[in-house]
């Protein structure tokens, strides 16, 4: 996959659910240790299940042409004292389009949907994944907090590392 300097970031919809499927369980085979889902579990679903998913999510795809790069969802908290927040999850980007700000591009989509909508954006990020960590804190997000043995994978566990980003209150 060859970038070219056009790579357009939009919401993915029902109609993305096939394109959505590829690289969700790409990403959960090449990274499984980064997500809280498994492939053997997520590879059960069917593209009606994932079109379900982009029905009632915000997800956000990079795309080059009809090439699906990368992916990264938004959801905000649920409940009065915690709808002021907003939480980045399931970001990823294939091998080929990284190093070419794709991730950058996604993360500021996730933030500026989230801008007029909550105080804070939230994120956790597994304590190893260094090239992550820059791209987040490149994107003004900060550390707040460690979480020990946050995921179990094959009898392994993994930290993560708690960040955060304020933005401006919505207005009322």
């Amino acid at each position: 996959m060859t970038l070219d300097p056009v790579t357009e970031i939009r919401p993915l919809t029902p109609a993305d659910a096939r394109l959505y499927q590829e690289i969700r369980l790409e990403a959960l085979q090449a990274a499984p240790e980064a997500f809280g889902s498994t492939y053997e579990l997520e590879r059960t679903y069917t593209v009606e299940q994932f079109a379900d998913l982009l029905g009632r999510s915000d997800v956000f795809g990079a795309f080059r042409g009809a090439d699906l790069l990368g992916m990264a969802g938004y959801r905000t908290q649920v409940g009065p004292k915690r709808e002021h927040k907003g939480f980045l999850w399931g970001m990823y980007v294939r091998s080929a389009a990284r190093g070419a700000g794709v991730g950058k591009m996604l993360v500021e989509a996730v933030l500026a949907h989230a801008h007029g909508r909550v105080e804070l954006v939230q994120l956790s990020v597994v304590s190893d994944n260094e090239t992550a960590q820059r791209l987040y804190r490149a994107c003004g997000f900060v550390e707040y907090g460690h979480e020990v043995h946050a995921l179990k994978q094959n009898g392994r566990y993994y930290d993560e590392k708690l960040m955060a980003i304020a933005l401006e209150p919505p207005a009322k």
